[in-house]
């Protein structure tokens, strides 16, 4: 089945707005230019697979700055990707041996359960050493600029969000279906060649599968654009991983405080880590920042959120201020967020992005 954009979705890569924060998402999506997965492939990482992870890290750094400079080139137009040649081994290889290696005593999220998934240990985010996905699909209901969307849903998250719209996924109460990295490529070739714009890792949460989604990524041969639906609750170590996989960040930012991030989601020094992950991957990729405005939580979250991103990745982002939240899976233990978000709190959200100067959406 061939899938088409909506009308608004034609129109939006054209909007001013996002010519401006993501012109070269535009580029990838019009086949103008490679997604930068299919560049890592192209620079040549020399190393052992026995060496010790620090030497890993080492080489990385220094393939890391070949990377940037081929993908200014490219970019430029100095050269063309299809002159590139595809390496054997690659710096896509090197990132997947690194992920390998973290997984071994698990430190991808910064819960950093430190569990080998090797050997069928579990963290909290209970994903062990399986690929499991609830489903995968053309999306055509998210942001206008990224519908058509292929859409996969992995199963488990580190995060316990007591509202979790998809609590069945995120907290186990599916039981996922088993998937391996070349049976994926092979789907994502498929879907792109349908009429998605995009690849959208999303779930629960994408981070515990980061093994498997880059080995998906080496057997794509469709230039496709990868987009990283995320909490943003991985580590730095990670971050590195994903500069030069990830093409747009379309990442979730909740709390303005740590006190209601342990409350609600039960995870510690959220604001740091969040902030702090934005910062990066706003400066190695394009983004937007999901805000999810819950009920009677403009104060202590909202406004925080928004003044942050204001002064820090203003220019960087494209903020979606979102109101469709609902009471879901254990709200109802909560008073404070067992209702729907009022009219008059969204109106304030809305004012405070304004006074921000922000570039939102609603």
């Amino acid at each position: 089945m061939k899938y088409f954009p909506r009308p608004d979705a034609i129109a939006a890569l054209d909007a001013p707005v996002i010519r401006k924060i993501f012109p070269r998402y535009r580029e990838v999506v019009r086949g103008q230019l490679p997604a930068v997965f299919q560049i890592l492939k192209e620079i040549k990482a020399e190393f052992d697979e026995r060496a010790d992870i620090e030497a890993l890290w080492d080489v990385h750094e220094r393939s890391m700055r070949v990377f940037y400079e081929i993908r200014r080139k490219i970019d430029a137009g100095e050269i063309r990707p299809e002159d590139q040649i595809t390496e054997e081994r690659s710096l896509l290889d090197l990132k997947l041996l690194l992920v390998k290696r973290i997984m071994e005593s698990c430190q991808l999220c910064e819960r950093r359960c430190k569990v080998n998934r090797w050997a069928g240990e579990l963290g909290i985010c209970r994903v062990g050493d399986r690929c499991l996905i609830s489903s995968e699909f053309i999306h055509m209901g998210e942001e206008p600029y990224i519908t058509p969307s292929h859409t996969i849903f992995f199963m488990g998250c580190p995060l316990k969000c007591q509202f979790c719209q998809n609590w069945a996924i995120s907290q186990w109460y599916e039981e996922g279906t088993e998937i391996e990295g070349k049976t994926l490529a092979g789907i994502i070739d498929e879907r792109k060649k349908e009429g998605a714009r995009n690849v959208n890792f999303v779930g629960g949460e994408p981070t515990p599968q980061l093994f498997w989604i880059i080995e998906s990524l080496k057997y794509c041969n469709e230039n496709v654009a990868v987009v990283w639906n995320s909490n943003m609750y991985m580590t730095e170590k990670t971050m590195n991983i994903l500069n030069g996989v990830v093409d747009m960040y379309l990442s979730d930012f909740k709390y303005g405080n740590d006190g209601c991030a342990l409350r609600l989601s039960k995870v510690n020094g959220y604001f740091g880590v969040a902030s702090r992950n934005h910062l990066i991957g706003s400066g190695h990729a394009e983004m937007t920042v999901r805000h999810l405005v819950l009920p009677g939580h403009i104060e202590c979250c909202t406004k925080p959120v928004l003044k942050w991103i204001a002064e820090n990745i203003r220019e960087r982002c494209l903020v979606n201020l979102m109101d469709q939240y609902y009471p879901c899976w254990k709200a109802h233990l909560y008073p404070d967020i067992n209702r729907r978000l009022t009219q008059g709190e969204f109106e304030d959200a809305v004012g405070l992005a304004t006074l921000a100067g922000l570039n939102f959406i609603r």
